[in-house]
This record gives C-alpha cells, structure tokens and sequence, in this order.
C-alpha cells in the first residue's frame, strides 16, 4: 500500500507513519520541515496555508491519504480537491468534538454540529466537521473515512496529559489524586489508533466512526498507580472528593488532566468518557491495557530527557506545586 500522509512529524501523524513502515507499506510525509519525519518515509515539503503551498503534491498517486489537520476547513477542502483523482481513499482525523452539545451517550447516528468545508478559522468543533465535509466533498461518502477520535494518549504526545502525571507521580510526595478512585476513563492509545486506521482503509471501510477505548477501559484509579509503577514511584496518593477539589479553583482536565468529576460535570464527563464505541468494536478496535500504554509513553519521555514536546496552538495543562499544597494542607 501507498500511504501519504499530510501531517506525519508529530503524535498522531507520527503513530500513522511508524505503523505503516512496521507494515511494510510505501509511505510519504508531506509537511512544513519543522521535525524530521521517521526515517523510512519520503518526504514532500509545503505549507498547506500558504499561496501554492501544496505544490509537492501536484504530481503523484497513492492509495490512501491520512490528514490530521485541526485548523480552517478550508486547508482540508484544497487538499481534498488536489488529491482527488490520484488517492482511492480519504482518511479524515477528525474528533467526538463534532457532536452537538451536549452529548450523552452518543454514537456516529447523532446530531453534529453545523459547519462548512469552505470555513475559514473556526472554533474546533466546527473545524473538524468542516474537514469532515470537505473530504466528502471530494471523495464521496464510499471513499471518505472520518476517524472521530476521543482522548488520545501515548507515546509522543505534545498535549502534555499524560506526560504530566508521569512527571507529577515520579517526583513524588503526596500527590493530589482526584476521585472517586474507581471514575471510569475513555481514551485511546495513538497507535491503537494509527493500527485501527490503517486496517480499516485497507478494508475500504468508509462514513463515521467513534475511535475511542470501550467505555469503562479503566479507570483514574488504575492509571495513577499505573504511572508509579512505571516511574519506579511509589506515590502517596491522597484521594480528595471532587467537591473539595472543584472549591478549590482547580480545574479539571486542564489543571488535573484527563479527569473530569463524574457527578459534578455529568455533561462535559459524558462528552469524553461516555462515547459509544460499538461500531468501531465491530471493525477490529482493539485497545491494549493502560499499563502498557503508561510504561510506554514514560519510556518515550526518557527517551527523549524527560520533556515532553508541547503543541504551540495548545494551553499548558497541568496544577501548579503551590495548588496542590494548598489543597492537600486543608485536607
């Protein structure tokens, strides 16, 4: 198979092309030059945002295209228009962000919210269903693969959820552990996610589908003692009720990453950890266990000493060592 992918430097982009090249596939990186692409992989150079910035990709046939774009639409649109001819098969990165608020229980049959493949800067939920539409727009519906994916972890990360609570625990002290312990997660490893993309194109599958782990995959608990083991830590964890957590200022997901208070934020809980999965199961996701995913991706970060990379367009997340003492001391 010949697989070029627009993007392929970074996390997710990255996840796709070392999973390729393990399948022994043709693979081709188009992207600006800031980071090397993996080596084995051809590399194009552009910038999708600029006048002629898909030039390199003027000449050339591939079987299928990965596009991981998270910004205006129309960049997925042009690029969609490029290719049409010469690529069998379209596969959009997108997110479970494209579902209308609020969204309980939701899978790929529920309202989405509205946008265009012509948009230009957009909030996130409408920049990835806009992209959704523009590879629509090109490809039709029979050769179009939207990957709507949840919370993403795992080795190359440059969000820095994951990477901080490797941090955190490995520095060790009384750590803040927000519960109830037992809070069930949703997310998916990158490669689980690269792996089940590229089977997936490789089977013609095409529309809509949830890539996310099964709901209940672990939970806070687990992936916090998870990380000590894997750190060599052995954190004192000092689980908190979320109320006292919440009435501290401390926000979740942000401050306390990955964690959302199950019954103080039924909603915003429900959009990233209650995503039905139920299609995607059904075409071959797979989701190996959480302590594979943290021994790996803490691996990674001493591979690379310890600092993780952090996307620019992003906030840093992560609770400052004063917040954390200022609950704990009141605890």
């Amino acid at each position: 198979m010949r697989l070029l992918i627009l993007g392929g430097t970074e996390f997710v982009g990255r996840a796709v092309v070392e999973s390729a090249l393990a399948r022994g596939w043709e693979v081709t990186v188009f992207h600006r030059g800031r980071h090397e692409a993996p080596a084995g992989a051809a590399t194009l150079l552009g910038d999708r945002t600029t006048p002629d910035g898909l030039a390199a990709l003027a000449e050339g046939e591939w079987d299928v295209v990965v596009d991981t774009w998270s910004a205006a639409p129309s960049a997925v649109r042009d690029a969609a228009r490029l290719l049409a001819g010469r690529v069998g098969r379209y596969v959009y990165v997108s997110s479970a962000s494209v579902y209308a608020w609020p969204s309980a229980g939701y899978d790929e049959t529920s309202p989405v919210v509205e946008s265009s493949a012509d948009a230009g800067d957009v909030p996130y939920a409408e920049a990835k269903r806009g992209g959704e539409l523009a590879a629509v727009q090109s490809f039709g519906e029979d050769r179009a693969l939207l990957v709507r994916a949840g919370l993403i972890i795992g080795p190359w990360e440059n969000i820095g959820r994951l990477p901080w609570w490797l941090g955190r625990i490995a520095r060790g002290g009384p750590v803040l552990a927000p519960g109830p312990r037992d809070t069930a997660l949703q997310y998916i490893d990158v490669r689980d996610l690269a792996d089940w993309m590229l089977q997936a194109a490789e089977r013609g599958l095409s529309g809509p589908y949830n890539l996310v782990s099964e709901q209940g995959h672990t939970t806070i608990g687990e992936l916090l003692e998870a990380c000590g083991r894997a750190t060599g830590s052995v954190p004192e964890l000092r689980w908190t009720p979320a109320d006292a957590i919440l009435a501290a200022g401390i926000r979740p997901w942000t401050d306390l990453p990955i964690w959302i208070p199950r019954a103080e934020q039924p909603e915003l809980y429900d959009a990233v950890h209650g995503v039905g999965v139920t299609k995607a199961v059904g075409a071959g996701l797979r989701c190996r266990p959480v302590g594979e995913t943290v021994e790996d991706t803490w691996g990674w970060l001493q591979s690379i000493g310890g600092t993780a990379p952090q996307r620019a367009d992003r906030p840093v997340v992560g609770l400052s060592r004063e917040a954390e003492a200022g609950v704990l001391g009141g605890a």
